[in-house]
């Protein structure tokens, strides 16, 4: 009998159509009306006004005025804000997530970890808007805080910990502290102790073991947690608006009043698609960085 050829199935592409059909509708679709209103004008009572001659429009120049809006001095602050602020807050999640998720998965009894993983999880059956009204009975003027502070005398009046950044920080590390937790735990697990064991047999110290052996081989997940955690941080606009209030504005809150207050479309398309470029511009960045140093990107 002759070898026999495998025919090309469809099966494979069949079952990850309804993929890519939802992903195309829900975010391809969406990104594309959003990048098409971005080069339009607001109406006189907001909505969008129309072109009588597009040709003309393009040459003119003006289809651009969205664009060169969104460069003005005057936002440079707020992205700058919300790009140190989600910087930080992925580096404060990584700090505190790390020790945990490794108690989770390497030092905690067998019997505990589900538990420990229901606790971190727990945060996710609740809305995210009721937590972070919580947040703001906890640190307002007669919230929890100051009240136990004043009662046992370590302060003779409130502090001023709701409506500033510093409020807004805790409630972004608060919200994606799970993003970070979960990835982290996901690699730590499948560590090969038998490495940190033979790290110690050799004279390596935990420190240097950690460094050398345990990091490197839990890139993986400290990579997918840090996308997850920077991501939706720096678009973040519920955490800024609550609690931080008018002070602490971020390019979240300046695309959610462009559509909700401002009624100007346009011009929050043109904002929310720059924002969107830059995020991916950094996810390729690190994809060719990655591909350059022989690795995989896990992204």
């Amino acid at each position: 009998m002759g070898d026999e050829t495998t025919k090309p199935t469809k099966a494979p592409y069949l079952l990850i159509a309804p993929s890519w059909a939802a992903l195309g509708i829900l975010f391809l679709l969406p990104l594309l009306v959003m990048f098409i209103i971005s080069f339009g004008m607001r109406g006189t009572y907001g909505g969008l006004k129309p072109i009588d001659d597009l040709w003309a429009y393009i040459l003119s120049g003006d289809f651009l005025a969205n664009y060169k809006r969104s460069l003005e001095p005057l936002y440079w602050p707020i992205y700058w804000r919300s790009f140190w602020m989600a910087t930080v807050t992925t580096v404060l999640c990584l700090l505190i997530s790390y020790p945990i998720a490794y108690y989770i998965a390497i030092v905690a009894p067998a019997r505990w970890k589900n538990l420990l993983l229901a606790l971190v999880v727990i945060p996710f059956w609740t809305s995210f808007l009721i937590r972070t009204y919580a947040w703001m009975l906890i640190l307002r003027t007669e919230g929890l805080i100051n009240t136990v502070l004043m009662e046992g005398g370590l302060i003779d009046k409130p502090l001023d910990l709701l409506y500033n950044e510093f409020a807004v920080m805790i409630g972004l590390v608060y919200g994606e502290l799970p993003f970070m937790i979960l990835p982290l735990y996901a690699s730590l697990e499948k560590l090969d102790l038998t490495l940190l064991e033979a790290s110690s047999d050799l004279g390596a110290k935990h420190v240097s073991t950690f460094w050398r052996v345990t990091l490197p081989l839990t890139m993986p997940g400290v990579v997918a947690g840090v996308v997850l955690v920077f991501i939706p941080s720096i678009g973040q606009f519920v955490v800024s608006d609550l609690l931080g209030g008018a002070k602490s504005m971020l390019v979240g809150n300046l695309i959610q009043n462009q559509f909700a207050v401002a009624r100007h479309r346009p011009f929050g398309s043109a904002i929310a698609f720059e924002l969107t470029a830059v995020v991916l511009l950094l996810l390729f960045a690190y994809a060719w960085w990655a591909k350059k140093r022989g690795q995989e990107a896990m992204l």
